[in-house]
């Protein structure tokens, strides 16, 4: 998978979370979005992250911090953050590259 690819699934997921109520309230009415198998798809896989990358992936996009709001609760530099960030999305593709080739 491309690694732009796992930056707009988390785009998706971001986006989702801040919108959650909504989503879940349509879900009755409309069906539930096909979001929700992409964030079972990256929830799964990020179990398996180191402790640091799953909090980066929690903080940024399912509690919708950016890097500098999060750098200042954590008392990281944003490039410390991004960094990370970076290595979150390379976790995904490798594992995602994994699943792909069972």
């Amino acid at each position: 998978m491309e690694l732009n690819k796992i930056r707009e699934d988390l785009k998706d997921i971001r986006y989702y979370y801040t919108r959650k109520s909504m989503f879940d309230k349509a879900s009755a009415s409309v069906g539930e979005n096909t979001i929700l198998s992409k964030i079972e798809k990256y929830n799964s896989l990020v179990r398996l992250a180191p402790p640091r990358l799953y909090d980066i992936y929690v903080s940024l996009y399912l509690e919708n911090n950016t890097q500098e709001t999060l750098s200042d609760k954590l008392g990281y530099s944003i490039e410390y953050i991004s960094k990370l960030n970076s290595q979150l999305i390379k976790f995904f593709k490798t594992n995602i590259d994994k699943e792909e080739d069972k």
